[in-house]
C-alpha cells in the first residue's frame, strides 16, 4: 500500500508531465520557393515568420526549407515536415498548389496554408496579399515620371497573380498619363538574377524608362542606376542596392497574419478559407518615396494610397479595355474577384502577347 508520501509525490509527478504536454509549442514549417537573402518574396515571408516566433515566444517553434522547386521536389519537401512533427504548414508558391492539396488530404491532423493558391480543403486554407494595389500605386508615379511613356516589366511566370501586377502597373501608369505603353520580359522564374539583368538591359535598350519586376532579386534596380533610369522594388524594400534608382516598393507584411493563424490553431478556432489583405488590412504597405519624386507625382500617389487605405478605390474598377480595345468591364464596374483570380488578358496599352 502506498504511503502518503508516495501519492504525493505521484500526483506531482502526474502535474508536471501534464504542465509540460500543455506547454509543447507548436510546430510551423514553411517552404520558400527562393533564398532568404536580404530582399524579395522569400524574405518578406521569413521576416513574418521571425516577426510571430518573437510575438509567441515559446508557444511556437518553427522551421523553413528554401530554395525549393515548384513540382515533384516540393511533395517531398512537404511531407518531410509532417513526419518532423510540423501541424501547421505554410506552403509559399503558387506552384506548391498541388502538392499541398495532395499532402493535406493524406494528412487531416495537420493544418496547411497555401501562399496565392485557389484549392481549398478541410485542413487546407488560402492567403494572398492585394499586391495589385501596389503595382497600380507603382504605376501612378511612373506615368508622372516617364519621359519616353514607354514602361518595362520583367515578369516571372504567366499565372494570374503576375498578369494581374502588370496590368495594375499599367493601369496606374495609364490614369495620370494616358498614352502610356508597357513592354513585358518574361524570365520564367521567381529569382534568376542573371536572367533579370539580361532583361532590364534589354528593357532600358527597347525604351523603357522606369521598370517594375515581379521577380525577387535587385538586378533590375541596378541595372536602373546604371543605366540612369528608374525602378521599383518588389515584395520587400530594396532601396539599398540602388537608392538612386529606387522610387519606392509593394511590400508585403506576413507578419501579422501568420500570427493570427499561429493563435487560431493553438486555441483550436483554425477555419479553412481564402484570405485576401492589401493595404486596407495592412497585408500590403508601400515604401518611403525618393526624394526624386516630384511633388506633383507624390500628391497623386499619397491620394490613391489613402483611398485604398480606405477602401473607397479599387484598382480594378472600368472601364477596363484589353489589348484589342475591347470592352471587358463597363465604366463603374468592379472586377469580381473571381475575374481577377483568373486574369489571363493583358489590359491596353500593354505591348505582346501572354506566354502560353
Amino acid at each position: 500500500m502506498m504511503n502518503r508520501r508516495t501519492m504525493l509525490a505521484m500526483a506531482a509527478a502526474i502535474c508536471l508531465s501534464a504542465s509540460a504536454f500543455a506547454a509543447e509549442p507548436l510546430k510551423i514549417g514553411f517552404v520558400y520557393v527562393g533564398p532568404v537573402g536580404d530582399a524579395g518574396w522569400t524574405y518578406a515571408h521569413d521576416q513574418g515568420r521571425l516577426a510571430m516566433e518573437k510575438e509567441l515566444g515559446a508557444q511556437v517553434k518553427t522551421t523553413y526549407v528554401e530554395n525549393v522547386p515548384e513540382g515533384a521536389d516540393a511533395e517531398r519537401v512537404i511531407r518531410k515536415l509532417v513526419a518532423e512533427g510540423n501541424k501547421l504548414i505554410f506552403t509559399t508558391s503558387f506552384g506548391y498548389m498541388n502538392p499541398t492539396e495532395k499532402v493535406a488530404k493524406a494528412t487531416p491532423g495537420v493544418v496547411f496554408m497555401h501562399a496565392t493558391g485557389f484549392k481549398t480543403g478541410k485542413n487546407l486554407g488560402t492567403y494572398e496579399s492585394r499586391l495589385y494595389e501596389g503595382a497600380y500605386l507603382n504605376g501612378v508615379i511612373a506615368g508622372k515620371m516617364t519621359k519616353s511613356k514607354t514602361l518595362g516589366f520583367i515578369a516571372s511566370f504567366p499565372v494570374p497573380e503576375v498578369i494581374r501586377n502588370i496590368n495594375a502597373y499599367t493601369l496606374g501608369a495609364q490614369s495620370v498619363n494616358p498614352g502610356i505603353k508597357t513592354k513585358v520580359i518574361w524570365v520564367n522564374s521567381w529569382y534568376d538574377p542573371a536572367k533579370e539583368r539580361q532583361a532590364a538591359e534589354t528593357l532600358v535598350a527597347q525604351g523603357a524608362d522606369v521598370m517594375a519586376q515581379n521577380t525577387d532579386s535587385p538586378a533590375t534596380l541596378q541595372v536602373a542606376q546604371e543605366k540612369g533610369v528608374y525602378a521599383f522594388g518588389w515584395d520587400s524594400d530594396m532601396s539599398k542596392f540602388a537608392p538612386k534608382a529606387h522610387l519606392t516598393a509593394a511590400t508585403n507584411n506576413w507578419a501579422p497574419y501568420y500570427t493570427e493563424t499561429a493563435k487560431a490553431v493553438l486555441a483550436g478556432t483554425w477555419k479553412s478559407g481564402d484570405y485576401h489583405g492589401g493595404m486596407k488590412e495592412g497585408m500590403v504597405k508601400m515604401s518611403v518615396l525618393n526624394a526624386a519624386v516630384p511633388a506633383e507625382a507624390a500628391k497623386a500617389f499619397e491620394e490613391k494610397k489613402a483611398a485604398l487605405a480606405a477602401g473607397t478605390f479599387a484598382p480594378f474598377t472600368g472601364p477596363i479595355k484589353d489589348q484589342s480595345g475591347a470592352i471587358k468591364y463597363a465604366a463603374g464596374v468592379v472586377v469580381p474577384l473571381k475575374d481577377l483570380l483568373s486574369m489571363n488578358f493583358y489590359v491596353q496599352g500593354v505591348d505582346g502577347a501572354i506566354p502560353k
